[in-house]
């Protein structure tokens, strides 16, 4: 049966953008540009909850700087998309407007492949593998456990959204990057590629998914759970929790980076605030609201909250915080297994 909802609940994360292109802007059965763009978001965003849960709900390791991966993905996809901008930007140039602007006469050195839409993408995902497996490495070696790993992280995070604050670094300071045109050629803004990104981005889910529930299940994720419960046992059976640890959370933060790159062609913007602290929060909450430890929970999580921030945004912007925090303290006293938990129990 849980198969059977599964299977449909991709085809209808799927075919639902494709009501964009078929039905007629009349049709009662049209889905618009804006909320085929507001699925592709969620999606994207569902990637993100569930990477977090990988590390946390199965590994014990809370992260509060995953927002750090997917900006940097999302970065790595900008600067693709500024260079496709061309001669058709403000300064008609071949630099980003931004460099312009500043008064920059070529391309930094870490632009050197960005007009390439492969390498830049590759870039994108191991940039943030990188950092991931250099930071955990040295974090996981020296037994950096509970707050105060998500201490450290939120510090990383911080450092390099104040980095990207800054012009010299090339990333457009706080503005960042904007006023996308084209994808391979392609108008950024045509509903085909509005429908195309809005498909990969479920597709990039559904993939997530299965490889997370793959691994969860095999030998490694057994192994993972248990060094969560018990890792000093674990090490006492003569397993190295260092590898575990690290290879779960490197995993975490591609799949981040991933949404990223799939996440700012459809926005239309990348800045450093994707950085910010309060970014890599919402990511925990929207696991910890899903119900941690069970992956669809988390990308259920992922669903309700956004949906629930857009609504009040409209309806109480200044409030929505608030409602956000009561959100959350709400799950954490009356519902620690989160939204799957209530709906088991209501089954029950």
């Amino acid at each position: 049966m849980k198969r059977i909802l599964l299977i449909a609940a991709a085809l209808l994360v799927l075919l639902l953008p494709l009501l964009h292109l078929i039905f007629p802007a009349g049709s009662a059965l049209h889905l618009s540009e804006f909320y085929v763009s507001l699925l592709g978001k969620f999606l994207c965003f569902a990637i993100c909850a569930l990477a977090l849960d990988l590390i946390w709900g199965f590994g014990g390791i809370l992260s509060l700087g995953h927002g750090l991966f997917f900006a940097l993905g999302g970065y790595g996809m900008g600067m693709y998309l500024m260079r496709q901008i061309g001669r058709d930007g403000q300064y008609q140039s071949d630099l980003p407007d931004f460099m312009v602007f500043l008064n920059w006469k070529e391309l930094p050195w870490h632009w050197a492949l960005s007009d390439s839409l492969v390498a830049q993408i590759l870039i994108a995902l191991a940039v943030p593998g990188l950092i991931a497996a250099v930071f955990g490495y040295f974090a996981f070696r020296s037994r950096i456990q509970g707050v105060y790993f998500s201490i450290i992280t939120q510090a990383l995070v911080v450092a390099a959204m104040l980095l990207f604050f800054r012009n010299e670094t090339g990333f457009g300071g706080n503005n960042g990057f904007t006023d996308f045109k084209r994808i391979a050629g392609y108008s950024i803004t045509s509903p085909g590629m509005r429908v195309g990104l809005c498909v990969a981005s479920g597709l990039a889910l559904i993939g997530c998914y299965l490889l997370a529930q793959f691994l969860t299940r095999s030998r490694w994720g057994r192994l993972l759970q248990a060094i969560r419960d018990a890792e000093g046992r674990v090490r006492f059976m003569g397993y190295d929790p260092v590898a575990y640890k690290l290879s779960a959370y490197v995993i975490s933060a591609l799949m981040c980076a991933l949404a990223g790159i799939l996440y700012v062609p459809q926005v239309g913007i990348i800045n450093p605030s994707e950085m910010s602290p309060a970014a890599s929060i919402e990511m925990a909450i929207w696991a910890a609201v899903g119900g941690r430890g069970t992956l669809i929970g988390p990308v259920l999580g992922a669903f309700f909250v956004n949906g629930t921030k857009s609504v009040f945004t409209v309806w109480w912007p200044e409030g929505w915080l608030y409602i956000l925090g009561a959100l959350f303290i709400a799950v954490t006293l009356f519902l620690p297994t989160g939204l799957i938990g209530l709906i088991k129990r209501v089954k029950a």
